[in-house]
């Protein structure tokens, strides 16, 4: 069984600590009050027992039914609970989403124990004038390596006049340069995570349109941040840079639009030819699951490290999110040490690999009401590397054993009046009907923080 390292547990611990423990804390003192025409008294005392045991770190089960009849009303109490847990937080909030040319500054102060001295200022706005009830999407702008003052102030400007118009941009600042210079690292995870949950609690943000994108050390790390995050994002636009497949699964991103722009003559650490490599990948399962890779990549004859950046967004732009698609593929990789705990709609509750140097991969393919999972091991072996840096690499991929998860289902996934039947890897494990439950829709809501996903069922699987 893998056992994470001291700084991982620190990492997750404190996610877990100010993040899903009080979550959890406040659903378990609101849902019952809003909820008081769907579950009975002695009903909201055993939500109330359950959340208490969870939170003391204790083995609970809850399994009350609810009518399906119930179900859209009582997501809606979930959220409504969560909203008010979110408000209540003490944290700091996004500043007021107005004018991006106004260039108003807000900041957020990284967690000590993720990266000592991180203050993170941001520009937060919409770029051009829209409707009051109009709904815009929203893009997450991550800058070059250079100076940040000088990165931060090109990207402000390439945001407001270049990038699609009508949007709502975040324009942050690196907060450290030097070996913090990265926008993946756990420290920036926390933000993107904590940006995450508040976007989806804004009225004004369209919650299946966020795009990630940047340019150079910004492209490295929204390419890292698409395949980690792909779940929550309509689309992701790397633009000059390139990372090694590993540190960026393709498999990852079905169901999103993907982009990645590189000038044919960026030579610098492999730029061009990591490109061209996840063209032939994207290609590849593009063309073995047709509808689910929509790619443009694009290694741009004549150019450098210097590009035309205008194209990205516009095509970005016109790609919606599938918060419920019927096929994906996770590759659960760990991104600076940390792995997530859930994807689309399935929650790892338990590992497959033994160690750190294997990965466990987890496709689902949903066809009418059969689950299909398949979950193998993957086993990489280098095939080349330039100066020291592991480039390209080959997979062996052999079946899993071990490991546990919980597989989220909701009406647009399957029918619920209906027997669901689960597939692990060739071998039926589950066949009857699945009932509705206040605890899979808590569960998931603290998990995914996404009102797409607040999922009314839930089934446990051991994999075995």
């Amino acid at each position: 069984m893998y056992v994470p390292s001291a700084h991982n547990k620190k990492i997750n611990y404190y996610m877990k600590k100010h993040l899903i423990g009080i979550a959890l804390l406040t659903i378990a003192s609101t849902v019952y009050a809003k909820t008081t025409d769907t579950l009975s008294r002695k009903n909201r005392k055993k939500v109330n027992e359950y959340f208490t045991q969870a939170l003391n770190g204790n083995n609970a089960e809850f399994r009350k039914s609810i009518k399906v009849d119930n179900i859209d009303k009582m997501q809606s109490c979930v959220w409504a609970a969560w909203r008010e847990c979110v408000e209540q937080l003490k944290e700091e909030k996004l500043i007021e989403l107005g004018c991006l040319q106004d260039k108003k500054v807000g900041q957020w102060t990284l967690p000590e124990e993720l990266e000592p001295n991180a203050i993170m200022p941001y520009y937060f706005g919409i770029n051009e004038a829209v409707k009051e009830d109009e709904k815009v999407p929203f893009f997450l702008y991550m800058h070059g390596s250079g100076h940040k003052k000088s990165e931060w102030e090109t990207g402000i400007k390439l945001c407001t006049e270049y990038f699609y118009k009508p949007a709502a941009y975040m324009v942050p600042q690196i907060p450290n340069m030097g070996e913090y210079y990265r926008w993946a690292i756990p420290s920036k995870q926390w933000a993107w995570e904590k940006l995450l949950r508040l976007l989806f609690l804004n009225d004004k943000i369209d919650a299946n349109r966020i795009y990630f994108f940047g340019i150079s050390e910004g492209g490295y790390g929204s390419q890292r941040l698409a395949a980690f995050y792909a779940d929550y994002l309509a689309g992701a636009g790397p633009m000059a840079g390139g990372e090694p497949l590993k540190n960026a699964p393709m498999e990852n991103v079905a169901n999103i639009a993907f982009s990645l722009r590189t000038g044919a003559q960026d030579y610098m650490f492999g730029r061009s030819m990591l490109t061209n490599n996840a063209r032939s990948v994207a290609d590849s399962l593009a063309q073995a699951h047709p509808g689910y890779y929509n790619h443009y990549i694009e290694v741009i004859p004549g150019y450098g490290h210097g590009i035309d950046y205008r194209p990205t967004t516009p095509w970005l732009a016109t790609h919606k999110r599938n918060p419920h698609p019927k096929y994906f593929y996770w590759e659960n990789f760990d991104m600076y040490g940390r792995y997530r705990k859930g994807f689309h709609n399935l929650r790892v509750n338990s590992e497959s690999r033994p160690d750190s140097t294997w990965r466990t991969c987890y496709e689902m393919e949903i066809k009418e009401n059969t689950v299909y999972l398949n979950v193998n091991l993957a086993e990489y072996t280098t095939t080349m590397d330039i100066q020291g840096i592991d480039m390209l690499f080959s997979k062996k991929f052999h079946k899993a054993t071990d490991g546990s998860v919980t597989i989220f289902l909701n009406n647009n996934l399957v029918d619920l009046s209906r027997p669901v039947k689960v597939i692990v890897n060739g071998k039926e494990v589950f066949n009857k009907k699945v009932k509705p439950n206040v605890k899979a829709m808590v569960e998931s809501c603290a998990l995914f923080f996404d009102s797409e996903r607040i999922f009314p069922a839930s089934i446990d699987i051991d994999i075995k």
